[in-house]
């Protein structure tokens, strides 16, 4: 995700954190959030992730650093054994800026664990353009299904057995990745001989900073299916995604001005060893995935939540939700209730 986008984002997004009842109907469950924090594999440094999970309390809406989400801090969870969803960002950017979605899958029985990257997110672009964050992300988002596991108040209620990830922009690369894809990075250094006025995939000329020469590409077994939006796969072909064996539910725009759609998700489409299910969005752009956009969103970062002529920001992502509910539940499993000891906890 651009630079611009981070600085626009900084500008609006604060860190105050306050929670009141929202009115409204209410479905069958609800939506809880529980901050994480654990270890970085990369230097043993704090991380965060933000895990949205269904509730049994009533409706709650928090304002979580900046963004207006439907989920109570900490509110009692539902019953049941839940799939779980790893959500890993853009380039600079912040999961929350999907937080519809998260919060909409958790209603559906989900439990979304919503990964901060450290040193390529909103806030800190330390990592940018780096040999660790390649190989970093796949790594992080690994010890976060592993920190789930483990977290006193989420294990009970998450399935092991069922994991998935959803990848946004450069999220879907960490995706891939995780998926048994290996990057060749002469791909990206030829990419940028024929596009060297790509800003976002070139900032480094084709060349990534190699500050860790330790790191490899890992994939995780855990992993069962990829939700990919916009992914940034062009340092992928076809014989490095030959390991990838997992369901994919792919989306793009061909109106995508950032991640460019013909040698990234149209080529993914082509080479994946087993063809995804590809949702092709006309005319839409890259940010059209993040959530729709309030009045003051719209004031303050335009470049992000306006779309082309024709473009319905709010019906995509009514469709998507539907679909990636769908997607996941035939690819994963439904919520089940094996193994839970008591009614309430």
């Amino acid at each position: 995700m651009m630079r611009l986008c981070a600085a626009l984002l900084i500008c609006l997004l604060g860190s105050l954190n306050s929670v009141h009842a929202a009115p409204g109907q209410h479905p069958r469950w609800s939506v809880g959030y529980h901050e994480m924090t654990f270890l970085d594999p990369l230097d043993l440094q704090p991380m965060r992730a933000i895990a949205f999970y269904p509730s049994s309390d009533r409706e709650h809406l928090s304002l979580l650093e900046g963004y207006s989400v439907e989920a109570g801090e900490d509110t009692k969870v539902a019953i049941g054994r839940f799939p779980m969803l790893m959500l890993s960002h853009g380039n600079t950017g912040t999961p929350l800026a999907l937080h519809d979605l998260a919060t909409s899958l958790a209603r559906k029985g989900f439990v979304v664990v919503a990964v901060i990257h450290p040193g390529d997110n909103s806030r800190d672009h330390s990592r940018l353009g780096t040999l660790s964050n390649l190989y970093g992300r796949p790594i992080q988002i690994s010890e976060a299904i592993t920190a789930t596991l483990g977290d006193r108040m989420l294990s009970p209620y998450v399935n092991a057995e069922q994991v998935g990830v959803i990848g946004y922009s450069a999220g879907g690369e960490t995706a891939l990745i995780l998926s048994g894809a290996q990057p060749d990075l002469d791909r990206l250094r030829r990419y940028c001989q024929e596009r060297p006025d790509d800003r976002d995939a070139c900032n480094t000329q084709g060349e990534l900073i190699v500050d860790r020469d330790d790191l490899q590409p890992v994939a995780d077994p855990r992993v069962h299916a990829l939700l990919l939006m916009a992914p940034l796969s062009l340092k992928f072909g076809r014989h490095t995604l030959a390991d990838v064996h997992v369901p994919v539910l792919l989306y793009s725009g061909d109106g995508d001005k950032l991640v460019a759609f013909d040698k990234n998700a149209a080529a993914l489409a082509r080479k994946l060893p087993t063809a995804p299910d590809f949702k092709l969005l006309a005319g839409a752009g890259h940010f059209v995935f993040m959530a729709p956009c309030t009045e003051e969103q719209i004031l303050a970062m335009p470049a992000l939540c306006t779309d082309a002529d024709g473009v319905d920001r709010e019906d995509i992502h009514r469709n998507l939700i539907s679909e990636a509910g769908r997607f996941f539940s035939h690819a994963l499993g439904r919520p089940t209730r094996a193994g839970m000891q008591t009614a309430d906890q």
